[in-house]
């Protein structure tokens, strides 16, 4: 496995692991892979059939005959359950149901006649890859895992794809070493039992979007609740986020209404217009039984913190290092106060809400209340009318709208009309990205074009699956940063169930520019009281983003010195240092540069095991 951090710990939140078939060629890598401080679980043959790290808290397992089940991460279900589940199974495929029926957030691990199945979880969240390791093939949750002990650089191209803005689908699902697979969220990987084949099979697919918005408020209540039930049924402390937004206000009093005592935190924006904390406090006046902590505004780190510190295990680059200051500032101080959790309301701006595109559909099927709606959302987001048109008529299948974008990564930011009714934003390279990574990114743009598929025909339930999988990449990496500081963190909005019921709703009543979030004001009416359901706003934190571009200058100046991406031939970093001294140019303020320092702060960070690659 991957050496641990000295000071990265094994409490909960932070469950990692490789699974082994149980044959002897897969026992002698797996033997291979164990550290001081890794645990094993074992076939019933006494072979390795799990190693890695987790806690007792986070894995319930059932051992039956030669079968063997594991659920590794949130989930009610308990051991005699799962063993009469194990007792029952007679081919691995009879698990998609198992994992389609549990609430919560895991992966689940299954053992058959000495196969093995790993899949994590639809939303992301919970990702599986795979490689060959001395001609057997290991499955595990992490990528880095397998290239350490293959001894692998990552590869450059797949780097340069990474430098675009943003890196589109399927790009932004492959791992940074092609000798490592992915698994994609919907799929398992089931390997043979002499451990030299595997392959990957569909568990889940998506509802179609057809339920009316009175028949789904019910069930999206239900999963909800059961959601947040599954972190808060062992009672105890638990600390949540209380933004006095729709999304984090709904975890709260759902929180309140179970065994664990309630701590609310809420984090004032230090902009004036910001009214977070006047929200907070509505709600707080009918939760009696919640302590509430408010946090001191300008104490609250800035966007960009930090950035030189960063030494987190991660096993891609990810964007959430901008903000990772700012994620991790009061957990000590929540902990401190008897939390053993903090729920947030992540998720919800990508399950409460959905994509305008599902009105390029719409349009076509029922263009008479589309165009009413459609007047709504140009007056709401103003968009143009002529833009409008445009991204109505335009029908390119996904693979050549990938195919195009190829042709125009040096162009200018696409409208948001074109994003918003389109297949998604139009990945785009900047200046200081150098012409062989633009190159090696065109290159990888039109291999994907020439096979890709959506992940939905509807280019609204594409985009939102991508927004909720891209989100979830970056969350799963805030999740290990949180178990390391010592108060995991949980986000109900992004569980399987939550999801599938959010996304089961009629497009034309989840999405309106005349309501906002009205799917889970319905769902929430009764358990949230309603002066707290009539927010129609969002706290953006603009103001503290551009301040920590601003103060934060000379760390971002300090990062492109001998910069990693530089020394691979990737960006200019003259370039880079001239924009760090000029934090006011035009368009930094629209985050261009975070997928490129996502990739700096992830080189420098690579865990002992892995090497920096050569140009």
């Amino acid at each position: 496995m991957t050496e641990l951090h000295e000071s990265a710990g094994t409490g909960p939140g932070d469950a990692h692991f490789a699974v082994f078939t149980d044959h002897a060629d897969a026992a002698a890598v797996a033997r291979s892979l164990a550290r001081p401080g890794t645990r094993t679980l074992t076939h019933a043959s006494g072979r390795p059939w799990m190693v890695g790290h987790w806690h007792d808290d986070e894995v319930v397992t059932a051992n039956v005959g030669g079968a063997a089940v594991a659920v590794v991460g949130c989930c009610p279900i308990d051991t005699d359950a799962l063993r009469r589940r194990a007792a029952r199974l007679r081919d691995l495929a009879e698990l998609d149901a198992l994992a389609r029926s549990l609430p919560g957030s895991f992966h689940l691990v299954g053992a058959l006649d000495g196969r093995i199945r790993v899949q994590g979880t639809a939303s992301g969240l919970r990702l599986v890859f795979h490689a060959e390791i001395d001609g057997v093939r290991v499955a595990a949750t992490r990528a880095d895992t397998l290239a350490a002990v293959l001894g692998l650089d990552p590869d450059v191209e797949r780097l340069a794809v990474r430098l675009m803005w943003p890196a589109p689908y399927p790009l932004s699902e492959t791992s940074l070493w092609p000798a490592v697979t992915a698994v994609p969220p919907q799929d398992a990987v089931v390997v043979t039992a002499d451990g030299r084949t595997a392959r990957h099979t569909r568990w889940w697919t998506p509802p179609e979007p057809v339920r009316p918005l009175a028949a789904a408020a019910p069930l999206i209540r239900t999963a909800l609740q059961e959601a947040v039930g599954a972190r808060t049924r062992q009672g105890g402390v638990v600390s949540c986020d209380l933004s006095g937004g729709l999304d984090s206000t709904s975890v709260c009093f759902l929180a309140d209404r179970s065994p664990a005592h309630v701590v609310a935190s809420t984090w004032p924006g230090r902009d004036p217009a910001d009214t977070d904390l006047h929200w907070a406090e509505q709600a707080m006046s009918h939760l009696p039984d919640v302590k509430h902590v408010v946090w001191d505004a300008d104490a609250s780190p800035l966007v960009y913190e930090d950035l030189l510190g960063i030494d987190d295990l991660l096993d891609e680059p990810t964007i959430g290092v901008m903000d990772r200051a700012r994620v991790l500032h009061h957990l000590p101080g929540l902990s401190a106060r008897g939390s053993r959790l903090h729920l947030t309301g992540i998720g919800g701006d990508h399950v409460a809400w959905c994509s305008e595109a599902y009105y390029h559909r719409l349009a076509r099927t029922r263009p008479l209340f589309a165009l009413r709606q459609l007047r709504g959302f140009r007056a709401l987001w103003q968009w143009p009318f002529a833009g409008t048109a445009r991204a109505l008529a335009d029908s390119r299948p996904y693979g050549k709208w990938l195919a195009d974008a190829a042709d125009d990564l040096r162009g200018p930011l696409p409208h948001s009309v074109a994003t918003g009714l389109g297949w998604g934003m139009a990945p785009r390279l900047f200046d200081w990205v150098t012409p062989d990574a633009g190159r090696m990114a065109r290159r990888a743009l039109l291999a994907a074009a020439a096979t890709a598929s959506p992940l939905h025909p509807d280019r609204g339930l594409h985009s939102d699956l991508e927004q909720i999988r891209s989100s979830t990449r970056v969350i799963r990496q805030w999740d290990r940063m949180a178990a390391r500081v010592g108060l995991p963190m949980a986000s109900p909005f992004l569980d399987d169930r939550v999801i599938e019921a959010f996304l089961a709703v009629r497009p034309s009543e989840r999405v309106t520019p005349w309501a906002y979030k009205p799917v889970l004001s319905a769902a929430m009416r009764g358990i949230v009281p309603d002066p707290c359901l009539r927010r129609a706003t969002k706290a953006t934190a603009s103001m503290d983003a551009s301040n920590g571009l601003r103060e934060h200058r000379a760390d971002l100046l300090a990062l492109w010195e001998g910069s990693r991406l530089e020394a691979l031939g990737l960006v200019d970093g003259a370039e880079l240092r001239r924009l760090a001294q000029r934090p006011a140019s035009p368009g930094l303020s629209d985050a261009i540069l975070y997928s490129t320092i996502a990739a700096e702060v992830w080189l420098r960070g690579l865990t002992r095991g892995t090497r920096v690659p050569h140009p």
